[in-house]
């Protein structure tokens, strides 16, 4: 009963409008204090324990280096080695972005920063080439949704972090999905600009091409530095985020010359902290509320009326997917982890379900949940930037959620598609 009263709490005070992290902190500290009658000492011990934790600490690296990445040129780079690679075919500035948020996955982990980073870029040349403002919307949103998914991965640290499974698998696990994923979306985008005959670029030329590729080069060799270090187990994950974000430094001032004041350097650490700051508090709040959880037997509760339904882990499979779509409507993606892994996690073992397996298929389940209204992060934030409203952006961004969730029931119901890769490190 108290298990009920304690999710009731959370979700009312959700829907007048706390802010999620408060809202859990606040539901725990009640039940703290009214019903397990414990003193507050308790309450700051559980939060500083809840990001007392060596893997959390790659969260702020991976952050700085995506702000990093933006402030000292990385971006627009990669954006004019994406239009090389794909901008002469039709609907070629729609293929771009989709590129471009495919290698920009790679380098930042944050789909909002993703989405941020592109969006300023080739939301404003869509339109002017002919692009509706809700098409350009629409699709920048979607893809963003790659940043989670292709490794590194915020969500898959914090992910790693509760579950204790091995980031580093989940970060190599991802890579298939995100390119099943990343491949679909373009599909999906040539088909709709053949109909709508979306312009093309021109062909570059043979040497246009190779300085694309030359002004690229230090871009895209920063993750085949983090991601092969890890693979190869020169770095932590943590000791790789710390390296992409110097390099992310070093690039931007030294190489490409953009990071050239301190103003710069200032704007790109200030957005660090306050993002950092924001998941710092939900993962201590939401650590706090889960452990509540687990005292009042939620897991075991919950693990008792499953097994009364289904003892089929595919069936079970489908029921959490079902349950993170909905919730990643209305949940952050990292808060959705943190809240709920901590109750299925323990449910989705007594069914023998695979830790990486379960968290691929989940933190791309919260993928899509990224270009689902009323949230909907980065398609809301795409269409802010499109200056399109935003269910008219939903409506153009259909045929990627649809693509979205042909892949999710891929990697949810072929679980080689993420376990594959993975098993070449053991």
């Amino acid at each position: 009963m108290s298990a009920m009263l304690l999710l009731a709490s959370f979700l009312v005070l959700t829907f007048v409008g706390i802010p999620i992290a408060v809202s859990l902190g606040l539901s725990s500290m009640l039940f703290l204090v009214f019903d397990l009658k414990v003193p507050l000492a308790i309450m700051v011990q559980r939060l500083f324990t809840g990001i007392d934790s060596f893997p959390i600490m790659a969260i702020p690296f991976f952050v700085l280096a995506g702000a990093a990445m933006d402030a000292g040129g990385l971006t627009t780079r990669i954006v004019a080695f994406a239009n090389a690679m794909v901008g002469w075919i039709r609907g070629g500035m729609a293929l771009v972005s989709i590129v471009a948020c495919m290698i920009i996955s790679g380098l930042s982990g944050s789909a909002v920063a993703d989405c941020s980073a592109i969006g300023s870029v080739m939301i404003p040349a869509m339109k002017r080439s002919g692009y509706s403002a809700a098409f350009a919307g629409g699709l920048v949103g979607s893809a963003a949704g790659l940043g989670p998914i292709i490794p590194p991965s915020i969500t898959m640290v914090v992910f790693g972090v509760i579950t204790g499974t091995s980031v580093t698998k989940l970060f190599i696990g991802g890579a298939i999905p995100g390119i099943i994923f990343g491949v679909g979306l373009m599909i999906a985008a040539y088909v709709i600009a053949v109909r709508r005959n979306y312009p093309r670029l021109d062909k570059p030329s043979l040497a246009g091409a190779w300085k694309s590729l030359v002004e690229v080069f230090w871009a895209l060799l920063m993750p085949v530095i983090v991601l092969g270090g890890i693979f190869i187990g020169v770095f932590t994950v943590t000791e790789a985020a710390a390296v992409s974000a110097v390099y992310c430094l070093f690039a931007g001032a030294f190489i490409y010359k953009e990071l050239d004041s301190f103003r710069k350097l200032y704007d790109a650490l200030w957005r660090s902290v306050m993002v950092v700051a924001s998941i710092m508090i939900l993962i201590a709040c939401a650590q706090l509320y889960s452990w509540l959880l687990v005292v009042y037997k939620l897991p075991q509760i919950l693990t008792a009326a499953m097994q009364s339904v289904t003892s089929s882990p595919w069936v079970l499979l489908a029921l959490i997917n079902v349950l993170f779509l909905i919730a990643g409507m209305f949940i952050e993606a990292n808060a959705a982890i943190i809240l709920f892994v901590p109750i299925l996690y323990p449910l989705t073992q007594q069914y023998g379900v695979d830790s990486l397996h379960l968290g691929i298929v989940l933190v791309f389940n919260l993928c899509l949940g990224l270009i689902t209204p009323p949230v909907g992060l980065t398609l809301s934030l795409a269409a802010k930037m499109a200056e399109a409203p935003l269910h008219k952006a939903f409506v153009e961004s259909l045929p990627f959620l649809l693509v979205g969730v042909l892949t999710l029931l891929i990697i949810t119901y072929i679980p080689e598609t993420v376990t594959w890769l993975p098993s070449l490190m053991e």
